[in-house]
C-alpha cells in the first residue's frame, strides 16, 4: 500500500484529537473560545475608563439594592430594583415577590445585568468575540439562578410542603429514567407518543419518486377540482418534513390540499456514514431539480408554485436563481418560510460560526461522516437555555410535573443528521462567506444571482426567530428585482410557521413591494405596516390563488408511463429512518 503523505497523517491525527475534544465541549472549539476571551480581557485591562465605569456601575447599583433591601422585608408592594426581560419567565410567580426570595432573584438579575455591561462595549473587542463572551457569561450565570435550586425556589418549596416531598421523588425518578435513556441512546419517548404515519404525517398520499436522497410524496386531492398549477414543498433537511404535516388540525399540507392544490412534498433521507460525501449541489440536483422533473411529468405543461422552509427555502432560492439564469421558467411563484438569502446577520447562530469553529466542526463531522443530531440539538438548546434546559429541569425534576408532549415537541425530538461535505460547504459558503448575497455562489461552475429570479416571491418571517431573525430575512429586499411580498408573523422559527387558522394569539403584518419600488427600512416597514389578527395561512393561500389559473380535474397519482410509478403510501420510508 502507498504510504500516506505526512500532511495527511498529521491532519488525521489533528482531526481525531479535535473530534475527541468536541465530545467534551459539545462541539465548541476551545481555541476559538480562548481567543474570544483573551480579546475581551486584554482590551478590558487596557481600558481603565471602562473599568472605572464598571466599578461605578457596581457601586451605584449596590447602593440602590441596599436601599431597596432595607424596606423589602416589610414592604412587599415596593417596586423591584430591576425587572426581568420580557422573555424571562423564571420569576413571574408572585411568590418571588416575598421575602426572602425577592432579594435572591433581584440580586441575581443585578449580577446578570452587570456582567452584560462588563462584557459589552469594551473598546477594541471584535463584535463576534464580544457576542461570544457575553453569551458565555450569560450561560454561566444561568446555572446559578436561584430558580434552579429547590432550597431557593419558593414554588418548589411550596410544592414540597403541599405534597410531602412527592414532587421531588417523582422528579428524581424522572431524572434517573432520562439519564438511563440518554446513556443507552434510547430517548425517544416524545417521538413514540406521536408515531409517524399513525398520529402525525397522515395526510393521504403516495410516494411517486425515490432516489438515494429524496422521496417525493404526492397527496391525494380532497376537492372535485384543483388549481391548475401544482405546489412543490421543499422542507429543510435539518429536520423531518412532517413539521408541515403534523396532526390533521395543524397540517399545512392538509390545509393546502383542502384548498384545492395538488401538493408534492420532498422527504429527505436521514444520511448515514455512507452519505458523507454528498455535496450541497447534490441536494440541489437530486433534491429540487429531480422533484421538479417529476412534478412536470405528472402535471405536464403547467407552471409550478414552489415553497421552501428554512434551509429548504435557501436551497429553493438558489434553484430559482439557477433556473432563471438558464432560461428555465417553470416556477409560477416562489414562497420562502423563515429562509435567509443574505447571511451577513445570521442571528444567534453566528456565535458558533467563525474560521476556527468551522474547522473544528468539520473535524468532528469528518470522524463520523455527518454532524450528529446531538450536536445540533445542543446548539439550539443553548440558544434558548432558559426555556429548553433550566425551566424544563425545574418543571420536571423539582416540581415533579410530567412533561406535556404535543405533536410539535414530538417532531422536535425526531432529529436528523447532516452529511460531512454538504454541511461544511453550506456553513463556509453561505454562513461564513455569504456567497449567495455577494453573487459568488456557483451552480454548474457558474455564478448565480438572486436578482435574476422573475417569479413573484412571498417571504414569511417570524418575530421570535432565533435562527433566521426577521431583519436578516428582510434583507432579501436588497437582492431581488421582482415583486416581493414580505410577511412578519408572531411566533418562533417553527411554531410561527405551524400557525393554523384558529390558533390563539396569532397576528401578522404583510406588504408587497413591486419591482423597482423604493426601499423601505425594516424599522419603517414595521412601524408603517398594519397588523392583521389571525393565522397567516389564509393570506398566503389568497396570494397563491391570485397567481393561479382556473380549476381543473385532479391529475393522476404519479405518471407510470414516464417512470413515476406510485411506490407505496405516504409518509414513505425515508422519514422513518432514525
Amino acid at each position: 500500500m502507498p504510504e500516506l503523505p505526512m500532511t495527511d497523517v498529521r491532519n488525521s491525527v489533528d482531526r481525531v484529537i479535535h473530534a475527541y475534544q468536541g465530545r467534551l465541549t459539545q462541539g465548541f472549539a476551545p481555541a476559538s473560545m480562548l481567543i474570544a476571551y483573551l480579546d475581551w480581557l486584554v482590551h478590558l485591562l487596557n481600558s481603565p475608563g471602562k473599568v472605572g465605569e464598571m466599578l461605578e456601575n457596581a457601586s451605584v447599583k449596590g447602593w440602590h439594592f441596599s436601599a431597596w433591601m432595607s424596606h423589602a422585608a416589610t414592604d412587599t408592594e415596593r417596586s423591584a430594583v430591576i425587572k426581568p426581560l420580557p422573555q424571562d419567565r423564571r420569576f413571574s410567580n408572585e411568590a418571588w415577590q416575598r421575602w426572602p426570595f425577592s432579594p435572591m432573584y433581584q440580586g441575581f438579575l443585578m449580577a446578570e445585568q452587570w456582567w452584560h455591561y462588563a462584557t459589552t462595549a469594551v473598546p477594541g473587542v471584535s463584535k463576534h468575540h464580544e457576542d461570544m463572551v457575553a453569551f458565555g457569561a450569560r450561560q454561566l450565570l444561568d446555572v446559578f439562578s436561584p430558580s434552579n435550586f429547590p432550597w431557593t425556589n419558593p414554588e418548589v418549596i411550596q410544592a414540597s410542603i403541599d405534597q410531602g416531598g412527592a414532587n421531588l421523588q417523582r422528579g428524581l425518578q424522572r431524572y434517573v429514567e432520562d439519564l438511563q435513556d440518554d446513556l443507552s441512546g434510547q430517548r425517544m419517548k416524545r417521538v413514540e407518543a406521536y408515531p409517524v404515519g399513525a398520529a402525525v404525517a397522515i395526510t393521504p398520499g403516495k410516494v411517486v419518486y425515490r432516489n438515494r436522497l429524496i422521496e417525493l410524496l404526492q397527496y391525494e386531492p380532497t376537492t372535485p377540482k384543483v388549481r391548475s398549477e401544482p405546489m412543490l414543498v421543499v422542507p429543510a433537511w435539518i429536520m423531518k418534513y412532517y413539521i408541515l404535516d403534523l396532526s390533521p388540525h395543524n397540517s399545512l399540507v392538509k390545509y393546502l390540499v383542502d384548498q384545492g392544490y395538488t401538493v408534492f412534498m420532498i422527504s429527505w433521507k436521514n444520511p448515514g456514514r455512507e452519505d458523507r460525501d454528498l455535496r450541497f449541489e447534490d441536494y440541489l440536483k437530486l433534491g429540487i431539480m429531480q422533484a421538479l422533473h417529476a412534478v412536470s411529468a405528472i402535471v405536464p405543461d403547467r407552471k409550478i408554485h414552489a415553497a421552501g422552509y428554512c434551509l429548504g427555502g435557501t436551497l429553493l432560492a438558489i434553484a430559482a436563481a439557477a433556473m432563471a439564469r438558464d432560461g428555465d421558467d417553470r416556477l409560477q411563484s416562489v414562497s420562502l418560510f423563515t429562509a435567509q438569502t443574505d447571511f451577513s446577520e445570521p442571528g444567534e447562530l453566528k456565535l458558533f460560526i467563525d474560521e476556527g469553529q468551522l474547522a473544528f466542526m468539520e473535524d468532528i463531522m469528518w470522524e463520523h461522516g455527518y454532524l450528529d443530531n446531538t450536536h445540533m440539538a445542543g446548539v439550539f438548546q443553548l440558544l434558548r437555555s432558559n426555556d429548553l434546559i433550566w425551566s424544563r429541569m425545574v418543571r420536571e425534576y423539582l416540581l415533579g410535573e410530567s412533561g406535556k408532549v404535543n405533536d410539535l415537541m414530538a417532531w422536535n425530538s425526531d432529529t436528523t443528521r447532516m452529511p460531512y461535505r454538504m454541511h461544511a460547504q453550506y456553513l463556509r459558503q453561505l454562513f461564513l462567506h455569504n456567497d449567495l448575497a455577494a453573487g459568488r455562489f456557483r451552480v454548474d461552475d457558474r455564478p448565480i444571482a438572486v436578482s435574476d429570479i422573475r417569479a413573484p416571491i412571498f417571504m414569511v418571517s417570524t418575530t421570535k426567530d432565533h435562527v433566521a431573525p426577521w431583519r436578516s430575512v428582510y434583507k432579501a429586499h436588497l437582492l431581488v428585482d421582482t415583486e416581493l411580498t414580505f410577511m412578519l408573523t408572531t411566533g418562533g422559527h417553527n411554531a410561527g410557521i405551524v400557525s393554523e387558522p384558529g390558533h390563539p394569539r396569532r397576528s401578522y403584518q404583510m406588504r408587497t413591494a413591486k419591482d423597482q419600488e423604493i426601499y423601505i427600512s425594516p424599522d419603517d416597514w414595521l412601524a408603517g405596516t398594519p397588523t392583521q389578527q389571525g393565522s397567516w395561512w389564509p393570506a398566503w393561500q389568497e396570494w397563491l390563488a391570485q397567481r393561479s389559473g382556473r380549476r381543473v380535474n385532479p391529475p393522476a397519482m404519479g405518471a407510470p408511463e414516464s417512470g413515476y410509478l406510485p411506490r407505496g403510501d405516504a409518509p414513505g420510508e425515508y422519514v422513518l429512518i432514525p
